[in-house]
Parts: structure tokens; C-alpha cells; sequence
């Protein structure tokens, strides 16, 4: 008995494989820009009106902006898909540093190289002391109470997010209950403390406080991620917002905390000059570095990051993930509370409107942009994201700003999900995704691990 089979030819075959020219993902980005550029040129463009319905579209899209915004997609595209010097010269999985770029170059040199890692680190931070000093009181003001404190926000916020994998939507929750620490130990709300305290002690006594919400948060959301863990944040960062607008007999309502002292030590006290809280801030992104590398690289920090990429494989590994999940949302919590204390104490008068929902989106965007799990890239992310609208002010119309802002975000996860300056370790589970291989992090599992 003979049975016959039909054979593809080869070139069938082929053409089963073959992919689209518009399928390429060079042509999908460059769909992904001109959507982003349309998209742009209608948020920017001429203001709707009741008359005319189209009036908007039909403004936008016949004026010139429609062109220089698909002309810089254009470019955008152009250069970094045609643009960019291809790495080559991989040598048994490790590419070779003299094929690299010049900021991969720098990037390796400064992880692998200690002396030139100290060098680049003590001249940023004689950078960082002497030259603000120059600066007008205006961008002083931006670089204290703006890129200073988030850059303190951005770093908790990396333990959290970036170190074991928990998406949390409410970080500015815990800068709330740091700057009303201070307040309400300083006397400056409607309810009178028991002691009043400096507010250099109060920095101990606010994280206590955020240490305790952190768990209090954490304790009951240690089943759930992704988007579930997302909403419980959210809807947390709301329990603390309207209780500080609506209780008026505790948080002084939207009149919000007035008068509070500034720092004082040895009978020095801190007036309405700038420098001395800059020093302050630097002295604890300084502190807090050294003490979070430190973590990054011990046992909790290996924890966390095993929790991040499986965390049902930590558990069954022998990883206590409930101790651990809850140390990483006090720690990050913690490190929000020192910013809010010297937030409060800087700028004498806060309500609650300076803690919305949009300022943890914020903070989320430095993370991701800088690069998640990096230390110096959630620095060099909140610096770059925080200056940017700042320069925009004489350019762009105040409500524009953040459009710009966002359309940056869009190009940077195109063309570099990892972000400015990622850690090695998120390099690599990028990779892994995009090999089909595994999952970039372990926020996208349902709450009993991954489905196989």
C-alpha cells in the first residue's frame, strides 16, 4: 500500500514566511510616529468651538503645524533607523566595547571601570555644589523644589517599581503624609501636636509615619499586580488626598498647612535663601544613593528582584515574598517622607492640590524614562523631564507642555523602552522578551503566577 504526500515547493514555502514590507517593525514604527504626529498636531492646534464641530480638525490639519510635526517624526525616524551606527562584533554573547556608540561606551566604562566611575561621580558632585550657586533665583527655585525633590521621589519610587516589579500609581500619597508630618510637629495645623519638634528630627519621625502607610498599603494588596495593584494604589492616593481637602479639623482642608518653620541647628535658622536647602537635598540623594546601592546588591535587593521577574519561582525557591513586598513599599514610602519634611519646611505654605493624581504619573514617567532599576538613570530621567517644561514656558502655551512631554514618552518607548540609562539586569529581560523567551517583568501575571 504506497501513499502519496504533496510537497510545498520551496518557493510556496517562501512566500508562506515572507513578510509585508509594511509589516517590518522599521514601517510600524514609522506608523506608530505619523499617528504620534497627527495626534500632536490636534492637541496643539486651534481650540473647538460650538458652531463649527470640525472647526478644530479642519484648522489643525491645513495648517503648518501638521507639517513640522510629521517633519520631525520624519527625521526622527530617518535618523535612528538609518541614522545609528549598527553594533556589531559580539563575541560570545558580550558585545565588544570599541563597537559600541559613544554613550554606550561611557555607559560601560562608568560600570566596569572604578576609577572612573569615582571620577565622574566626585566631579558631578562638585557640579552639583558649586554651579547651582550661578544660577538665576528663578532656576535655582526649579532645581530645589521641583527637580531636587522628585529626583528624592523618583529614587523611592525605583525600590518600588523598579527593583520589585509593583506598579503603584499613588508614590505622591506618602509625600502628602511626609510634608503634613511636618506640619503638624511643627504646629502648623489645626490640631496641636503634643511636642513640637525641629525639623531635623521630624525627618526620623516622617519616616516612621510613611513606614508604617507603606505596610499599611502593602499588607493588604500582597496577592494582587499589574493593573489590580495599580487601581488599589490609585484608590489610595485618593483616600489621602480627599481626607487631607476634606478634613479641616485635622489637615486644615483646602486651606492646607500655612507658616511651617523652616530648618534651624546650632541657632542657625534657614530664611528665604535657597542655597542652603539645595546642600541639604544633595546631602540626601547622596545619602540615599549610597545606602540603596548598597541594597540593590544585597540579599533583599537579589529578593526583590527575584520577586520581580517570577515571583511564583522566588516563593517556591524559599523567597518570602510577603516580607519582602511589604520592606520594598516601606522603604520607597520612607524615602517620600524625607522629601515631603523638606518640601513642607521649604516652601512654608502647601493644600492638597500640590499632591494630585497627576504628580504620581509623574514621578512613574521619570522612573521609566531614566530607566527602570537604575539609579543613575531615574536621576538623570527626573533632571531631563522636570527641565524640559521649564524650558518650554516661553515657547509653548502652559497648557501644551506636558503634549510635548508626552510625545517624548511615546518616541522613548518606541525606539528605547529601557530607558536613558537602564541597569544591565532590565537590558537583558528586554531582550528576553523580544525573543519571545520571557516576560520583561513580572507585573503583566495574574495574582497566582504565570498561565504555562
Amino acid at each position: 500500500m504506497s501513499t502519496s504526500t504533496t510537497v510545498k515547493s520551496p518557493s510556496t514555502a517562501a512566500k508562506l514566511r515572507r513578510t509585508a514590507w509594511y509589516q517590518q517593525p522599521r514601517f510600524t514604527r514609522l506608523g506608530a510616529l505619523i499617528a504620534l504626529a497627527l495626534v500632536l498636531t490636534l492637541m496643539v492646534g486651534e481650540q473647538g468651538n460650538t458652531r463649527d464641530l470640525f472647526y478644530s480638525v479642519r484648522t489643525s490639519l491645513t495648517g503648518v503645524n501638521l507639517w513640522i510635526c510629521l517633519g520631525g517624526a520624519l527625521v526622527i525616524w530617518l535618523v535612528r533607523e538609518f541614522g545609528s551606527r549598527q553594533v556589531s562584533g559580539a563575541v560570545g554573547g558580550i558585545k565588544s566595547v570599541h563597537n559600541l556608540g559613544p554613550w554606550k561606551r561611557a555607559q560601560e566604562a562608568f560600570r566596569t571601570q572604578p576609577r572612573v566611575k569615582w571620577t565622574v561621580m566626585i566631579a558631578l558632585l562638585l557640579a552639583a555644589l558649586f554651579i547651582p550657586g550661578q544660577l538665576t533665583g528663578y532656576w535655582q527655585t526649579v532645581l530645589i523644589d521641583q527637580i531636587a525633590t522628585y529626583a528624592l521621589l523618583a529614587i523611592g519610587l525605583n525600590v518600588v517599581i523598579g527593583w520589585a516589579g509593583l506598579l503603584d500609581l499613588g508614590f505622591v500619597a506618602f509625600f502628602a503624609v511626609g510634608a503634613y508630618s511636618a506640619a503638624f510637629w511643627t504646629g502648623s495645623l489645626p490640631v496641636e501636636p503634643p511636642i513640637v519638634l525641629n525639623n531635623f528630627l521630624i525627618i526620623p519621625v516622617a519616616v516612621v509615619t510613611c513606614l508604617i502607610a507603606g505596610v499599611l498599603l502593602g499588607a493588604p494588596t500582597l496577592r494582587l499586580r499589574g493593573d489590580y495593584l495599580a487601581i488599589v494604589t490609585l484608590g489610595f492616593h485618593e483616600i489621602v488626598y480627599l481626607v487631607a481637602k476634606n478634613a479641616e479639623g485635622v489637615t486644615g482642608g483646602p486651606a492646607g498647612a500655612r507658616q511651617v518653620p523652616k530648618f534651624s541647628a546650632f541657632g542657625y535658622e534657614w530664611g528665604l535663601e535657597k542655597m542652603p536647602y539645595w546642600y541639604l537635598l544633595v546631602t540626601l540623594i547622596v545619602v540615599l544613593i549610597i545606602v540603596f546601592a548598597r541594597l540593590e546588591h544585597s540579599r533583599v535587593g537579589r529578593a526583590w528582584t527575584a520577586i520581580r521577574e517570577d515571583e511564583v519561582a522566588a516563593a517556591a525557591n524559599g523567597v518570602d515574598t510577603v516580607r519582602f513586598k511589604l520592606m520594598a513599599f516601606a522603604i520607597g514610602a520612607s524615602t517620600s517622607g524625607v522629601a515631603g519634611v523638606v518640601y513642607a519646611s521649604k516652601v512654608g505654605y502647601f493644600n492638597p492640590e500640590n499632591f494630585i493624581i497627576l504628580n504620581s504619573i509623574l514621578v512613574l514617567s521619570y522612573v521609566i524614562f531614566g530607566g527602570m532599576g537604575s539609579i543613575p538613570g531615574v536621576l538623570l530621567g527626573a533632571a531631563i523631564l522636570v527641565w524640559l517644561p521649564e524650558v518650554l514656558r516661553d515657547f509653548v502655551d502652559p497648557a501644551d507642555r506636558y503634549m510635548y512631554l508626552g510625545a517624548l514618552l511615546v518616541v522613548m518607548m518606541i525606539y528605547r523602552p529601557q530607558g536613558v540609562w537602564p541597569s544591565r539586569r532590565r537590558q537583558r529581560e528586554l531582550k528576553l522578551t523580544q525573543e519571545g523567551i520571557g516576560d520583561a517583568d513580572a507585573m503583566t501575571e495574574p495574582a497566582g503566577g504565570a498561565v504555562r
